[in-house]
């Protein structure tokens, strides 16, 4: 085994170029047994055991068919250091939950999210994105990809879903920033010791924003995603206010920063691999499936989800004890090349193309994965068709271990 000489545990490593972060998860995907980091220093957390970094397509999949053994409800599945229990009754949703109250919640709510639900969402998805193509027409060249297209559709939907009005779109996107804003001074800050309380002020505000909606549809419901789940009875199960407003804390982040990325990282491919762009003009509807799929692969918005051993278990050769740490590195295994022929290069007629984009196999498999197919699919349709040879410039990225995130990328037509 070669000696690293980089840690994934400094925060240092997540700002480095693109390059240099493939070629160390290469290098961790070539050795032979799992490299073990030691966590860094928080300010909110006292310092854990540290954690193996599973970076390999199969070990992935295997962890994540076994949650009994892998578990998410230990500390937290979206952070390294074991959660604080005041951060829980914020951020403490079934992202971070095991059976049979992850079931519970998960049954509760995925009736939102089935394909028959999406479709009924179609022709609002469809309005949304000709209206952001107009707007970017209006503007002009040179304006930010991020801010003016690629974040307004996913925050659009997912506030008009819930039933939040338009009036507090700009105040769900700003907390949605902070929450997963990682080390990036624009979002935290830079203070690191102030990251908990803006964190946690975040959750706060996005909580009360969604209770206080909750508490007023429950005597006037309308046809919004809150009025049902606040009035759900699903064989005598309801959710709790608290529950409630975590949910809508996992909705408002993962379904609005992970599919802006996703957006982001598409018109950034498409500009740097004119071929392919090419390809999928010659036939929109009927490449928008595989380009769809290979956009998520590299994208890979979501980096990782942490679990934690509940017993002792042996996988890919190397025994893993109870109490330990297993980091899923979903962006290393959508670049394996035990999977992926040529891993690094965009081919939007990749197939078979198993990533792991929405999380791996198994009970925590991406709830909102049709959704944010759909947004991905009608954006790029509606973009390459109206506005053919847009163009992203140089990635301004997101400064985090967590969210492979674009903040900024000036657009050129």
């Amino acid at each position: 085994m070669s000696v690293l000489d980089f840690d994934l545990s400094d925060r240092d490593f997540w700002a480095k170029p693109m390059s240099e972060r493939e070629d160390a998860f290469e290098r961790l995907r070539a050795r032979d047994t799992p490299a073990f980091f030691e966590e860094m220093e928080m300010s909110y957390a006292p310092k854990g055991p540290g954690y193996y970094a599973l970076v390999r397509h199969a070990d992935i999949l295997e962890a994540s068919r076994n949650p009994e053994v892998f578990c998410s409800g230990d500390g937290g599945a979206t952070n390294i250091p074991d959660m604080p229990a005041e951060f829980a009754e914020y951020f403490g949703s079934m992202i971070n939950m095991d059976d049979p109250r992850h079931a519970r919640l998960r049954r509760i709510v995925s009736r939102a999210f089935t394909p028959k639900m999406i479709k009924q969402f179609e022709a609002d998805v469809e309005a949304a994105a000709v209206t952001i193509v107009d707007d970017l027409l209006a503007k002009g060249p040179g304006c930010d990809f991020v801010t003016e297209v690629a974040a307004r559709l996913p925050l659009k939907i997912i506030c008009d879903m819930m039933g939040i009005p338009e009036r507090d779109y700009g105040y769900v996107f700003d907390r949605s920033n902070i929450i997963l804003g990682g080390f990036d001074p624009e979002y935290t800050g830079g203070d690191l010791d102030q990251i908990a309380e803006r964190l946690l002020n975040a959750g706060v505000e996005l909580q009360q924003l969604v209770q206080d909606l909750a508490a007023h549809r429950a005597d006037h419901p309308t046809t919004d995603l809150t009025s049902s789940l606040v009035n759900a009875n699903i064989d005598g199960e309801r959710l709790t206010m608290q529950e409630l407003g975590s949910f809508f804390i996992l909705l408002v982040v993962a379904g609005n920063e992970t599919t802006r990325n996703a957006i982001s990282y598409g018109l950034r491919l498409l500009t740097k691999n004119p071929d392919q762009r090419a390809l999928w003009l010659e036939d929109l509807d009927g490449r928008a499936p595989g380009a769809v799929e290979e956009i998520v692969r590299l994208a890979s918005p979501v980096n990782f989800m942490r679990r934690k051993l509940t017993r002792d278990f042996e996988m890919n050769g190397h025994l893993y004890r109870k109490g330990q740490k297993a980091v899923l590195f979903y962006w290393a295994a959508n670049r394996d090349a035990a999977v992926f022929d040529d891993p690094l290069r965009f081919d939007i007629t990749r197939h078979p193309n198993p990533h792991v984009g929405y999380g791996g196999p198994g009970p925590h498999f991406c709830l909102g994965a049709h959704l944010a197919r759909r947004e991905i699919t009608v954006m790029f349709r509606e973009l390459l068709r109206r506005v053919p040879g847009v163009e992203g410039g140089k990635p301004d990225r997101l400064h985090s271990s967590f969210i492979n995130g674009i903040k900024h990328m000036e657009c050129t037509f």
